[in-house]
């Protein structure tokens, strides 16, 4: 940083300017602007550059750097002059400046808006995308300090710097002349420039999530000397698993002629492991943590998983710790999860990683899970692996991550890695907050086009230690937009499971139309009338009687499946008495075959007091689950015990899922680290990370290979099958259609429903609608009137003129309405409007309030008028307290509210539903993120619960929904064209048979909020 005395520039060090970023391979940077006091780093950088790279930069030999250069390529003025440093462990890896050009191609300032760029990166970083984030960085830089083109010179063999510019998507032009290629681009972001940064982001997140996920080596920080402990407990996890790598156990205390711990390689530091180490698990209490970071960003460790709690939770002096783990680990370029974590699991066969407080392996499956809570984290895990008293566990697990404190690798982080995972197919995840709705809302969007994305959110705010915009917005809006997004909301997790378990083994369902078939005409009839409170189209149920055989189960099924009417067919079973009733195994394997000849029509299991049938409608060849209470190991063989997922009282909780406690955690010592309660919560705290302080270690060391095929020499021993890709107990990742089975009508059927919406959504997503044109829009003008009226101030709500003025550009008329402080004033706006008309107050405890009795209607003439205004008087007070305004009548209809706000962290919000109660009382509104396009606002008008009354309820007119829709689509360019109009609320809106009608609007205009989703690609500030 610049002494004040060394500072030569025009402009305060532009601190806003650093940020963090993920590189291509999933590594860390940061990127900052370079002072006087980086002369030492910018000469250190220069002497590891090859001579062909500083051959490529100054288009010479250029073996040194003289002082004069030192000097001019570290003093800048932040506005004609400009350099940024991309650094890792404070050194520099690579450098980007610009320079101010007129049109001579001189040295200028402004308002000259062209200057030159040039790069040099250092070997060693090449290929990792360092010049791509540079280059998004110093465009944005030279935006704000009103650059608009950059030009830069490049020797044609410098391929690879050519390929920077010209993959970066802005609109360019490229000569050659004197030998050198010249590339010339403007800086106004464009629709290919924001894909090419979108896509980079989304590699780069993906695989410094798959770094983490899929270590080549391992070391456990923290591994106590004695048996228990959260460290010695996660590296019995990680070996019992039969991980595929290299695993190591690393405490400082160790005795030094110490060579192994419960068959690991044992070391007192991480400097002492031979070879790479990609993760750390770090088990330590929180004080100790800064040296293990320090000593595993020096070996080159790419990534942590943090178990160590008092972070963020434990209060303002945890959150500055927080911080500054953070800061430390980016410093190193290394990603974190956690801090306060419960730890990951990835069950591939070539990984077989469960770095967790989880006690058991969940079978491989497909479902990727993601909880910030450790708590909800063992409530899934566990549901998913139980298979009596509920959704049997017909699929397992892909990859699990539980992000506690979630510092640093978030879901959306997670979700970057799932979208093209080959091994997810369904996305599971709680969420107590969502830190950055806009980006989430992005990336959801994505990724349900591709892959079922299943979403518990919880109603908390911002994790702590974030520097991250906090929305505003309701949380029932917030569900609203993610439904928008095609995220499948549902409120428990129950219902996370029953849907993630139907998605993940069953087809989509083609539409609503539902068939039911069972030997039970009770619970048949239970199910019907719960497809209708769904919103389904189920048939009359079919009723084979209770003296239904499994064969007459599967020609039902077989007819129903063949059936065009139908799209997904729910079974109901009940226990049979008789020697022809199925058994358990008969029955599943009738209805399995049944269901194998058609591939397109989702089947679903209703079944009462048939456990038995349960387990069978799981198991597949090969793929039996193990019996209740047992746990497939690595090989798929079971063991019975209390740490058994499914076992524990707590996994029989059907009503809400969750579990107290870890059941490996209970059966430590008591005072051992890791025991209950405290291994309930996210992660342990400092003083049960590990036995003693004195037990904590150095830290792990080195970048290993990715996912080795075979066991490395030196591996952990493993048991000897654990690789084997279907595990007795492994859900088939081959495509079997398993069919998930409900204890209960309800569950199934809304696991079905949201199955049915998702898929709804899913062909409406393929063709999203456009943005319409208007050929009366006034843009230029209204963005004309919005800069005059801003110039009284930051923030002001307009007058009813400059509201009316405004909304007219966009073609939004509104009705006019006088002011009427006296009887005689009224009768006078009466007459300039014409009659009939309407009397209003329109103060702020009456407004809109027609129920209150505060407006009269249809005023015929003067008479009627000034009897209404003698009468409104009387009842409310005097005119000043009142005041009324005289408005023209408008056609009837029914009335409605139009909303659009800007939210920081959201984004603009276009909000519809009807005026009055419905609205206000019942919060019956619907949400579309701007900008709307057709389709949305044609889905927006029809969201509401009482939009019968728009469509000719009970024999009433229906209103002019097109109309309507115009306006909403209106509405949505004026927000989206002026970020400045941070808020319109037309109301009423009154919708009749032919047109609409705007009685009342009021605009608030303010300077919009940063856009953080348009810049460069940054990590979240600490």
């Amino acid at each position: 940083m610049q002494s004040p005395a060394d500072r030569q520039d025009r402009h305060e060090y532009p601190a806003h300017w650093e940020a963090d970023v993920v590189l291509r391979d999933g590594g860390t940077a940061r990127i900052r602007p370079i002072t006087a006091d980086d002369a030492d780093r910018l000469v250190s950088f220069y002497e590891q550059v090859s001579d062909e790279s500083k051959y490529y930069r100054f288009f010479a030999p250029y073996p040194r750097l003289s002082a004069k250069d030192v000097h001019r390529f570290t003093h800048h003025d932040f506005v004609d002059r400009v350099g940024l440093a991309a650094t890792i462990g404070g050194e520099f890896i690579a450098t980007v400046r610009y320079d101010r050009i007129g049109t001579d191609g001189m040295a200028a300032s402004g308002p000259a808006d062209e200057a030159e760029v040039a790069f040099l990166v250092q070997d060693a970083h090449q290929g990792r995308g360092v010049a791509s984030a540079l280059l998004e960085h110093v465009a944005a830089v030279a935006r704000e300090r009103g650059i608009r083109r950059f030009a830069a010179e490049v020797l044609p063999a410098n391929t690879k710097m050519i390929k920077v510019f010209t993959d970066a998507g802005y609109t360019q032009k490229r000569s050659f002349e004197d030998g050198v290629v010249r590339l010339e681009f403007d800086l106004e972001p464009t629709d290919r420039s924001v894909a090419v940064q979108r896509a980079r982001e989304q590699r780069a997140e993906a695989r410094s999530v798959r770094r983490l996920l899929a270590p080549g080596s391992v070391a456990v920080v923290g591994v106590g000397r004695a048996p228990g402990g959260v460290g010695r407990g996660v590296l019995g996890n990680i070996r019992e698993a039969g991980y595929q790598g290299r695993l190591h156990a690393v405490n400082k205390a160790f005795a030094e002629d110490l060579e192994e711990v419960d068959g690991v390689p044992a070391h007192r530091s991480v400097r002492d492991i031979e070879g790479p180490v990609d993760l750390a698990v770090v088990a330590v209490p929180a004080e100790h943590v800064p040296a293990v970071v320090a000593e595993c960003g020096e070996h080159g460790v790419q990534g942590l998983v943090v178990l160590s709690a008092g972070y963020a939770e434990s209060g303002p002096e945890g959150r500055e710790r927080q911080r500054a783990l953070v800061r430390q680990a980016r410093a190193y370029g290394m990603r974190i999860i956690g801090p306060n974590a419960f730890g990951i699991i990835n069950t591939a066969p070539g990984v077989r990683l469960n770095a967790s407080l989880a006690p058991e392996m969940p079978r491989p499956g497909r479902i990727g899970l993601f909880a910030q809570s450790g708590a909800i984290g063992i409530a899934l895990l566990s549901r998913l692996h139980r298979r009596g008293g509920g959704v049997t566990g017909v699929t397992g697990v892909s990859t699990f991550v539980s992000s506690g404190n979630r510092a640093d690798v978030s879901g959306n982080d997670v979700l970057q890695y799932w979208y093209d995972d080959p091994e997810t197919d369904v996305a599971l995840m709680y969420l107590e907050s969502i830190g950055n709705p806009r980006k989430f809302n992005r990336l959801a969007r994505r990724t349900a086009a591709a892959k079922p994305l299943v979403v518990v959110q919880g109603a908390g705010s911002a994790p702590q230690g974030h520097a991250v915009r906090a929305t505003r917005l309701p949380h029932e809006t917030v569900s609203a937009l993610l439904r928008q997004a095609g995220v499948i909301r549902v409120d428990t997790i129950t219902e996370l499971v029953d849907a993630g378990l139907l998605l993940a083994r069953q087809p989509l369902p083609a539409g609503p139309r539902v068939a039911i078939l069972g030997n039970s005409e009770s619970l048949g009839l239970l199910t019907y009338d719960r497809c209708l409170a769904e919103g389904l189209r189920p048939s009359p149920p079919l009723d084979l009687t209770t003296g239904a055989t499994a064969e007459d189960f599967h020609r039902a099924l077989s007819r129903a499946l063949a059936d065009d009417t139908c799209d997904a067919v729910v079974v109901t079973a009940i226990p049979a008495i008789g020697e022809s009733s199925p058994g358990d195994a008969e029955l599943a394997e009738a209805l399995r075959s049944a269901a194998s000849g058609t591939s397109g029509k989702p089947v679903l299991v209703v079944h009462v007091e048939l456990g038995g049938l349960a387990e069978a409608l799981s198991a597949a060849a090969s793929t039996a689950p193990a019996a209740a209470g047992q746990v497939p190991d690595a090989q798929g063989a079971t063991s019975q015990g209390p740490g058994a997922p499914g076992t524990a009282p707590e996994a029989a909780q059907q009503a809400s899922g969750t579990v107290g406690t870890p059941p490996r955690a209970a059966a430590q010592t008591p005072g051992a680290p890791g025991a209950a309660p405290q291994a309930a919560q996210r992660a342990p705290g400092p003083a049960n990370a590990a036995s003693s302080p004195a037990q904590a270690s150095g830290a792990p060391a080195g970048t290993g290979p990715a996912r080795p095929a075979t066991r490395p020499p030196g591996a952990v021993a493993g048991p000897p099958d654990a690789a084997a890709p279907e595990a007795p107990g492994a859900a088939p990742r081959d495509g079997t259609r398993l069919i998930p089975a409900y204890p209960a009508a309800e569950r199934a059927v809304r696991a079905l429903a949201e199955a049915v919406k998702y898929g709804q959504w899913r062909r409406e997503a393929a063709d999203p609608g456009k943005v319409p044109e208007y050929d009366d829009i006034d843009e230029k003008g209204a963005a004309a009137l919005i800069g005059s009226l801003l110039e009284r101030g930051q923030g002001l709500t307009l007058g009813e003129a400059e509201t009316c003025e405004l909304l007219g550009r966009y073609g939004i008329p509104v009705r006019r309405a006088l002011p009427a402080p006296t009887p005689d004033a009224a009768a006078e706006a009466a007459r300039t409007l014409g009659y009939p008309v309407a009397l209003k107050a329109t103060a702020p405890h009456l407004r809109h309030r027609a129920d209150l009795g505060g407006v009269r209607l249809d005023l015929a003439n003067e008479e009627q008028l000034r009897r209404a205004y003698a009468e409104l008087s009387a009842l409310f007070g005097k005119p000043d307290e009142l005041r009324p305004v005289v408005q023209g009548m408008a056609p009837r209809g029914v009335d409605t509210v139009v909303r659009a706000v800007i939210d920081p962290a959201a984004g603009a919000v276009l909000s519809f539903g009807l005026a009055g109660a419905p609205s206000q009382l019942l919060g019956d509104m619907a949400h579309r993120l701007v900008p709307v396009t057709d389709r949305d606002a044609t889905s927006l008008v029809r969201s509401i619960r009482t939009a019968p009354l728009l469509f000719g309820w009970r024999g009433s007119t229906p209103a002019d929904t097109p109309a309507l829709e115009r306006l909403l689509l209106r509405v949505s360019r004026l927000v989206d064209d002026h970020p400045e109009v941070v808020a319109v609320t037309l109301e009423p809106v009154v919708v009749a048979q032919r047109g609409v009608s705007v009685l009342g609007a009021t605009v608030r205009l303010a300077p919009p909020p940063a856009r953080d989703d348009l810049g460069p690609r940054t990590m979240p500030a600490y």
